[in-house]
């Protein structure tokens, strides 16, 4: 959620920066709105702060009266008390459409982030080059070969847009997840296995709902009154577990990483460059996050970055990094950075991590706060979140660019020994 407090002092710094991800009309149509609700809330504040005196001075006049014996010249404080009954209902409808209103707006995107949509991302850097290959298979084609992935097995239990991992399959996906855990427990991240079940005020802390609500799995509401949901990716749950807290100073940045399965509810794809384990419904990932105080948080945004991409790099696998447009990039972020595997089937990147910085926004949803030593004001952290990684379309990546003429695949050198080979051959 946005700053109200800038909203008032520079309405036109916000307009400008939200014009790179809305219409400006839309923009200043919602500004006035909120400007609106917020002079009426403050009004009803100041209504409500002054019936309240009045009734006070009243009150304690009607007391004095009564203990003189004199007839009392105001009426009985119980008089007052519809009134200020109905501002106060009144502040609370106030309040409401305001909250819905203001959480509906996006981040304000960093100053480095161009309006527009795909076609305004920008690569800025490359490592490796695309691996040459005489004869290319895609990797539906050597998962099959290699009995690695059962797709029709996999929509047998689950439907369209789901697939069970086999043998060296199962094996190469769970050495991926373990190389991973490791890698970050060694760059100072705790390790956290949290509920795949979060409450509703998870997904709304993390900027994803309301936007977002119809894209994720929703218990009906007589299982979970509450509202629940199945996670969509675990930085909703790290973040969602720091809810209303007010984290230590001297511990920031707080390092945090955790490994879920994501479930969504987007379509799986039937072009050639989203088939096999692309996009489904379920995937594997592991996501590192930080919490850190405003100063930290381009140093936190570069080392989350490097470290993602040291995991890309030990693999052996070629890959871009790509900065997102303000219109491609999640609603909730103000900046973002992918990391593109190359896919020779189809001659393609393909996203693997996207980090993020989302400033105070999360933060402020989520009640998140630090307070410096010695002192009594609160103040909101920075959030910052990457994927490292989503494996399901790092498999098809390392079978693709490691693959041989006879149709066996090169494994990942840093991979050889909790696989127990150094090559996956065809059954």
């Amino acid at each position: 959620m946005l700053d109200m407090e800038l909203i008032r002092k520079d309405r036109e710094a916000v307009a400008t920066a939200l014009a790179k991800r809305l219409d400006p009309a839309e923009v200043n149509r919602t500004l006035d709105e909120i400007q609106r609700l917020d002079q009426e809330r403050r009004a009803l504040i100041s209504g409500i702060d002054g019936e309240r005196q009045r009734r006070k001075a009243e009150s304690r006049a009607y007391a004095a009266a009564k203990r003189a014996g004199t007839e009392p010249e105001v009426s009985a404080p119980e008089a007052g008390r519809k009134q200020l009954a109905e501002l106060e209902a009144e502040l609370d409808e106030v309040q409401s459409r305001l909250r819905a209103v203001m959480s509906e707006l996006p981040n304000l995107p960093a100053d480095d982030v161009v309006p527009g949509g795909k076609e305004a991302n920008r690569v800025v850097h490359t490592f490796g080059e695309p691996p040459p290959i005489e004869k290319i298979r895609d990797h539906v084609e050597l998962s099959r070969m290699l009995g690695l992935v059962d797709h029709e097995r996999g929509v047998k239990l689950g439907g369209s847009g789901f697939w069970m991992y086999t043998g060296m399959g199962a094996r190469l996906e769970w050495a991926l997840l373990n190389f991973f855990v490791d890698e970050h427990v060694r760059a100072g991240y705790e390790f956290l296995l949290p509920p795949h079940l979060l409450l509703d005020t998870a997904g709304f802390a993390a900027g994803q709902f309301p936007k977002f609500y119809d894209d994720v799995y929703h218990l009906d509401r007589e299982s979970a009154p509450r509202g629940q949901f199945l996670l969509p990716t675990s930085e909703t749950a790290i973040l969602g577990a720091y809810q209303d807290e007010i984290l230590e100073t001297p511990k920031l940045p707080l390092k945090a990483f955790a490994y879920t399965p994501c479930y969504r509810r987007e379509a799986a794809g039937s072009h050639s460059d989203e088939r096999g384990t692309v996009r489904g419904h379920q995937f594997n990932k592991v996501e590192i996050f930080q919490f850190c105080l405003p100063d930290q948080a381009d140093a936190a945004l570069e080392e989350m970055l490097l470290h993602a991409e040291s995991l890309v790099e030990k693999l052996g696998l070629h890959y871009q990094r790509t900065l997102l447009s303000a219109g491609d990039a999640s609603a909730s972020m103000k900046k973002t950075l992918d990391i593109e595997v190359w896919m020779p089937s189809t001659g393609k990147y393909k996203e693997v991590s996207s980090v993020s910085w989302a400033g105070d926004y999360q933060a402020r949803r989520a009640a998140i706060r630090y307070r410096e030593p010695g002192g009594k004001q609160t103040r909101f952290v920075h959030t910052l979140n990457g994927s490292a990684l989503a494996t399901s379309r790092l498999f098809p990546a390392i079978l693709e660019q490691f693959q041989q003429p006879d149709g066996s695949v090169v494994v990942p050198e840093v991979l050889r020994d909790r696989l127990g080979t150094d090559r996956l051959t065809p059954r």
